[in-house]
């Protein structure tokens, strides 16, 4: 690696909820610099879930996250000429990531529907257990449990 590191930049709140992990959210969801169109969606997605199930959308979705978010995955790593799927704990940040990034390609992957309402029907999903992210977060977990005995090679 050469130079030094960039500096983790701190962002704000969201408009209406004034919520990190919310704003976050919004830019994963985000395309193409359309951060005014993720927001609609977002807000959209959250209003679903508000009719739906009379609760506060940001519980829900908090839920869902917590739900979804893996906490360990596997990463290649090559040792004496062989491939080995190395099981890794998943950080933080990268947790939070991976959770948004499934619910959002589940979401997207639905057929038939605005993206407000795909993203708000993954969402009360996600926060049952159920959904394609949650079957996704599994397939992860049960992967870095078959290769559980390459994990003396994650040093």
């Amino acid at each position: 690696m050469r130079g030094k590191q960039a500096p983790k930049r701190d962002i704000e709140g969201d408009a209406k909820y004034n919520d990190k992990t919310i704003a976050k959210f919004i830019n994963y969801v985000m395309e193409r610099g359309k951060k005014s169109v993720a927001e609609a969606i977002v807000y959209d997605a959250f209003e679903i879930i508000k009719q739906k199930t009379k609760q506060d959308p940001r519980h829900i979705f908090n839920k869902a996250v917590k739900k979804v978010s893996p906490l360990v995955e596997v990463r290649g790593k090559r040792v004496g000429g062989a491939n080995y799927q190395v099981p890794f704990q998943v950080r933080g940040e990268r947790r939070y990531f991976l959770g948004c990034n499934w619910v959002i390609n589940a979401a997207l992957s639905r057929k038939g529907a605005a993206m407000a309402e795909k993203l708000a029907t993954e969402i009360l999903d996600a926060s049952n257990g159920e959904g394609a992210a949650v079957r996704k977060r599994e397939a992860v977990h049960k992967m870095a449990e078959s290769n559980k005995a390459f994990a003396h090679f994650s040093r």
